[in-house]
């Protein structure tokens, strides 16, 4: 025989807890008091349990996604002070952050001098891509490549290059901080080649695309990387001094 309850609370919750509705099992003693104060009615009743329910879980994998992505720190869009650095593109940046170059699988290059805020943008639109659901991975650009090398002098790069198709969107920053040999480059060139028009890509660098080259082996090898990669490409200029180092100086006024 199953276990007795003594009262319908007790019960409740335990079954609640059996099959995992977290947020019901915490919430319903409170809605069932505003539905007795409200006369709320049954079939309205169920429907705000259901949406608890949702809410929290959706709330939870947001969480999840955000965690798993690997984001230096979390920076958010709307945090950005458009003030210090006029020159940013506010509409253009508030357009990313809809989401709809995933949506359409297109990329991102986000280009612009030290302390500009390109990783702080290209974060804040990864936050928003895991709020929505999406799987995102943040990577340090000299990091990433060294581990996917390592990957491939272990046999297992196929195994790794796989496991990437699974992310919706691949945040690469820092594209300006290494030279690649043939080995490196052809990595690089399969990551870019197995995302083109099937999910989307931001990077983010110092070096203006027609200098490219001095990241690669050659001006042919960064023509045809580039040309996958800017076919479907939003391309976000930013100039204009550091944050950090125009927020250094003036605290020292």
């Amino acid at each position: 025989m199953g276990q007795t309850y003594t009262d319908n609370e007790t019960y409740i919750t335990a079954m609640m807890k059996r099959f995992k509705l977290v947020d019901m099992r915490d919430q319903f003693p409170a809605l069932i008091e505003e539905a007795e104060r409200t006369g709320m009615g049954y079939e309205n009743f169920l429907r705000r349990l259901m949406e608890i329910e949702d809410e929290g879980k959706q709330r939870r994998r947001q969480d999840k996604l955000t965690q798993a992505a690997g984001f230096d720190t979390i920076k958010y869009l709307e945090d950005i002070d458009y003030s210090f650095n006029p020159t940013l593109n506010a509409g253009k940046i508030e357009e990313l952050g809809r989401l709809d170059f995933l949506e359409a699988h297109e990329n991102v290059i986000i280009i612009g001098p030290p302390g500009v805020g390109k990783s702080m943008i290209a974060t804040g639109i990864g936050v928003r891509a895991c709020r929505s659901g999406k799987k995102v991975l943040f990577a340090n650009a000299l990091d990433f490549i060294e581990h996917l090398y390592e990957d491939m002098q272990k046999g297992c790069l196929k195994e790794s290059l796989k496991s990437l198709n699974r992310i919706q969107l691949l945040i690469i920053d820092e594209l300006s901080y290494l030279t690649m040999d043939k080995e490196r480059e052809s990595i690089f060139f399969q990551i870019i080649r197995q995302r083109y028009e099937k999910s989307s890509l931001i990077i983010t660098t110092n070096l203006p695309m027609g200098r490219w080259d001095e990241l690669f082996t050659s001006k042919i090898a960064a023509s045809a990387i580039l040309d996958r990669l800017v076919h479907h490409c939003h391309v976000l200029t930013i100039k204009g001094d550091s944050y950090r180092v125009k927020g250094k100086i003036n605290s020292q006024h």
